[in-house]
């Protein structure tokens, strides 16, 4: 056995050299991991943003459905939301990736810059639910309270719902921070130059695809582990802030 791991060793040590080390290879990769993290916390900065107005537009319906009067131009962009939320929802990532770089922007040759669109209008859908259902979980008696003291609509879902639902939905904003982050291997197939095109590149000059997608995977699996390691320790830190 330990002859056979020697054996493999050996053979393996080459390829790894030529796929990490020779011509400073392994600097792509930390260029392609840098372009990864950027278009992850930018797509999600726009999608949390995104989903935060869809939300609210969607939560402020839902409660005037309660015998409130209705408001028409509320009704107009509840109806939006909901066909936006539907359509990215409904259809495939690559699907979209491909439509905003053939169809809505042919042109444009910073296919990052499309790929930050089309990744942080996909991820605004997934995100306006999970805040909506964050705004659904806080006792209604919240906003009642915050109408008493004189607030308005929103200076209410500010001040006194919106902090409370961030508790309850900071799991699935984690959930969707890796799900965006691995997502972003996807912007290769537009030209995005982020890891899976340099370790795609780097597999096409050597004829050696293993060690770069290998090594790939290593990366997106170690930042995911501390990524999720972060996550947990603010959400126990929360936990004691709730217990005070």
């Amino acid at each position: 056995m330990f002859q056979s791991l020697t054996d493999w060793l050996i053979r393996i040590g080459p390829r790894l050299q030529r796929a990490f080390i020779e011509g400073d290879r392994w600097k792509l990769y930390l260029q392609g991991l840098g372009t990864t993290l950027e278009l992850t916390v930018i797509a999600l900065i726009f999608g949390v943003l995104l989903g935060l107005v869809v939300a609210v537009i969607r939560s402020a319906h839902d409660q005037q459905r309660l015998g409130r009067k209705r408001n028409p131009p509320l009704e107009i962009l509840n109806v939006l939301c909901q066909i936006y939320t539907t359509v990215i929802r409904g259809t495939p990532m690559l699907v979209q990736l491909f439509i905003w770089t053939f169809v809505i922007f042919p042109a444009q040759r910073n296919k990052v810059l499309v790929a930050f669109i089309g990744l942080g209008v996909n991820s605004g859908a997934y995100v306006a639910e999970i805040i909506r259902g964050g705004l659904m979980s806080v006792d209604a008696g919240q906003s009642e309270a915050g109408r008493s003291l004189g607030l308005g609509y929103f200076d209410t879902m500010r001040f006194i719902v919106i902090p409370q639902a961030f508790k309850n939905i900071l799991p699935s904003l984690g959930n969707e921070f890796i799900t965006l982050f691995k997502d972003t291997s996807l912007a290769q197939a537009i030209g995005g130059a982020e890891m899976l095109y340099y370790a795609s590149t780097i597999g096409g000059r050597t004829f050696d695809y293993m060690p770069p997608l290998i090594g790939i995977a290593v990366m997106y699996l170690s930042v995911v582990i501390i990524f999720t390691w972060l996550q947990g320790k603010l959400e126990r830190r929360l936990r004691e802030s709730d217990r005070r």
